[in-house]
């Protein structure tokens, strides 16, 4: 498995044998540089795709699955539309797990009260989201972690369990608090980029290019145009046969602990 531990391993192993070498027959710096900058390259990429368990693992989907059962998340909220979401879900019996930011349950208690009486599920999202979350070190993101988590533990009286890092980025720093905190962390399978784009076209043509059974869906309750594909989708999931259930019941996990 291509692991940070492991690539770092294989790259300081290279560098070292690389000045070895050197020591007895010179190598052009440039090759130095090339190796630098593909081990920077892996670790990028590695980090930004949640799916590549390069951090931290991460349960993205259930490929065991042949069923057509599929779970539905809902990252940023609460928010005012998180509401819109909820008569969604009830119109159609489905159930979500919703990843909260702590900064945003402190606007809207009431609604995650609200998400967790109807059935649904919540997960730890940070407390603040922040476009720095990525470069904080491991104290820092425990804070947030610990801050949010007990925001949602009034609601739950349990212990949170799942946790989804902003922007699906994983780093060591995020690790090393996760191994402190214990939190099980969430990805996707199928990422809908309603975060990115308000096209309601290319949101809904991607997330019925990509579903099949066992696949995890990431939606925002933030947003009207991710409302309007929600009821696109659930009516598309219903017509082709497909089941919403909770994260739990897909990956056999439990969201909340003692």
């Amino acid at each position: 498995m291509i692991t940070h531990k492991n690539i770092s391993i294989f790259f300081i192993f290279l560098l070292l044998l690389m000045f070895l070498i050197n020591y007895y027959m010179a190598i052009n710096i440039w090759c130095f540089c090339a190796v630098i900058l593909i081990w920077l390259g892996i670790n990028a990429v590695g980090s930004a795709r949640i799916s590549s368990n390069y951090h931290v693992k991460a349960y993205c989907s259930n490929p065991s699955e042949r069923e057509k059962k599929i779970a539905l998340t809902f990252d940023d909220g609460p928010s005012e539309f998180t509401l819109e979401v909820l008569a969604l879900l009830k119109k159609h019996n489905a159930k979500a797990t919703f990843f909260c930011i702590g900064k945003n349950i402190e606007k809207h208690p009431e609604i995650v009260k609200q998400i967790i009486d109807e059935g649904h599920l919540v997960g730890n999202h940070s407390y603040s989201h922040s476009k720095f979350f990525d470069f904080y070190n491991a104290k820092q993101i425990r804070e947030e972690i610990q801050k949010t988590d007990a925001l949602l533990e009034k609601y739950t009286s349990k212990k949170i369990n799942f946790f989804r890092p902003p922007y699906g980025v994983t780093t060591p720093s995020i690790r090393r608090a996760l191994n402190v905190t214990g939190h099980k962390t969430i990805g996707w399978s199928i990422r809908s980029l309603d975060g990115g784009t308000k096209n309601q076209d290319l949101i809904f043509n991607r997330l019925i290019k990509y579903i099949s059974p066992g696949g995890i869906v990431l939606l925002h309750d933030t947003g009207k145009h991710s409302v309007l594909v929600l009821e696109q989708f659930l009516q598309f999931l219903q017509q082709n046969n497909y089941e919403v259930i909770s994260i739990e019941e897909l990956l056999n996990l439990k969201a909340y602990g003692n």
